[in-house]
């Protein structure tokens, strides 16, 4: 199996897709213009309110919305009023936190809708190979290293290198499978003086200050994605290529993949087609090979999928029809969660099956689908209606959340395209056609809201493209044109 990653940096947004035997398997991506993403960071919070009937609290983060701290992701000291038997249901946060408290506080999960970030006071720092606990001193492996030997060789390679596990625990990552006992060691000792770092600046800091940040885009590709199976990376941009070649050179081992500078004359991510996945990936539509297609509806509460045969027919029989179109299926929506990025509740309504066997098939094939997810997925048996109720963790605004907003026509009952998402595909078409056509001017026929956003907000991207591709751009507004719709001509 071939796998690479194809990493695309614009001076506003970067993205990467993971793709696998030329298949889009995994798409990130991060929007200047949106703020850095927050989540993994740690915060220096403050304590605004208190809610024992919730047995939560509002903290102030310094973020546009405060911040929600469950009692049962507060790390208490060991003087601190708990039950005994550890029973951090029963636990009154009341006497816990009190308002005006300063706290130590981690997001792990970002702002979604109108809801504010979710924190944790149980701090985890990252890094190539390991997790840190600071405070809890446990030893633990990724479950999804399932060779026993090599679990056993790292929890005697970390017992014998991280002096400090009395104080604090670590996780080894699934990187760290078949890793030596020197990138270990590093690692750990990178992770021991960034914990130092994190405490002396958060007797420095201010209430609501950021104390630590995630690492942005591109690095987390090279310390979270990347493996010795994995054949190559490309970037697009000479400087996010540095940045990653520097994170790499300092955190992994001698066993890592070529990053390449991409310099062909197609932009990066037509490659393999994934603008073509991208924009179907947004679609409620996706079409099966079979000829079967998914219905996706995102709400509020959750995510349904509807499986049908569409103008697949079969062979022999109905019941065969339904098994193989369900089969199809199941792999497509393992894939379209990933990269749609869907969390929460998710209720998959599988073509009816009466025969038994076909049923705990379909079960297993999902759950071996779902298994190279880096989200978390529980999956349940089929319900006495036929539907299959699952739940993926939630941590990143969805695709759809990320690239569209609500629609003023239809009332936010559906999505239209963002005029930045827009602008960005205008910018890539006209670095496709400077490729393509050898003229001085180029005009751009779009949106009323388009051609303001290009105007003001994002001048300076399309005077540096100017620039880059020494033409001309010219702008004209169409007001009665769908806002997603756009036109580059060639003068």
């Amino acid at each position: 199996m071939k796998e690479e990653i194809l990493i695309n940096a614009g001076s506003r947004e970067v993205r990467a897709a993971l793709i696998s035997d030329g298949v889009l398997q995994d798409f990130l991506i991060e929007r200047q213009a949106q703020g850095s993403a927050v989540l993994g960071n740690i915060y220096k919070g403050k304590v605004m309110r208190v809610l024992p009937g919730m047995q939560a609290a509002f903290i102030d983060i310094g973020l546009t919305r405060t911040a929600f701290l469950h009692a049962s992701d507060i790390a208490a000291s060991p003087s601190a009023p708990m039950l005994k038997g550890g029973d951090i249901g029963k636990t009154d946060i009341s006497r816990l936190l009190r308002d005006g408290q300063e706290v130590l506080v981690q997001v792990i999960k970002e702002p979604l809708g109108n809801k504010g970030a979710r924190l944790t006071a149980f701090i985890t720092i990252p890094s190539r190979y390991l997790v840190m606990l600071p405070g809890r001193p446990t030893l633990g492996v990724s479950a999804r290293i399932e060779v026993e030997a090599e679990r056993e060789r790292l929890r005697e390679l970390a017992a014998g290198l991280l002096p400090d596990q009395v104080v604090n625990g670590y996780i080894l990552r699934t990187a760290a499978e078949g890793a030596s006992a020197e990138a270990l060691e590093a690692d750990a000792l990178v992770l021991q003086k960034l914990w130092e770092f994190i405490g002396l600046k958060y007797k420095e800091a201010k209430a609501g200050n950021l104390i630590h940040e995630d690492l942005p885009l591109a690095a987390r590709v090279v310390r979270d994605m990347l493996h010795p199976d994995l054949d190559r990376v490309l970037v697009d941009s000479e400087d996010c290529l540095a940045t990653m070649q520097r994170f790499s050179d300092s955190f992994l081992s001698d066993s890592k993949p070529t990053m390449e500078l991409y310099s062909g004359h197609r932009p990066i991510l037509d490659l393999y087609g994934i603008e073509d996945e991208i924009q179907g990936a947004l679609c409620r539509k996706v079409n099966l090979k079979s000829g079967g297609y998914l219905i996706f509806d995102q709400t509020e509460a959750m995510t349904t999928v509807d499986v049908n045969s569409g103008r697949f027919v079969g062979q022999s029989s109905p019941a065969e029809t339904a098994f193989l179109t369900n089969l199809e299926a199941a792999e497509a929506i393992a894939r379209q969660l990933r990269l749609r990025n869907v969390g929460g509740i998710i209720i998959v309504d599988f073509i009816d099956m009466d025969v038994r066997s076909h049923q705990d098939q379909i079960l297993v094939a999902l759950d071996k689908a779902l298994a190279a997810d880096h989200a978390t997925t529980k999956i349940a048996q089929i319900s006495p209606l036929g539907l299959v109720e699952m739940t993926r963790k939630r941590t990143r605004e969805s695709l759809e959340h990320v690239m569209c907003e609500p629609c003023p026509t239809c009332r936010s009952v559906g999505y239209i395209k963002a005029s930045e998402t827009v602008c960005y595909e205008i910018f890539r078409e006209i670095m496709r056609q400077h490729g393509q056509f050898e003229v001085k001017e180029l005009m751009v026929i779009a949106h009323d809201n388009v051609v303001e956003m290009l105007l003001d907000e994002e001048s300076s991207g399309l005077a540096r493209l100017s620039e880059l591709t020494g033409k001309t751009i010219r702008l004209q507004a169409q007001a009665f044109s769908a806002q997603h719709e756009f036109d580059v001509v060639p003068v």
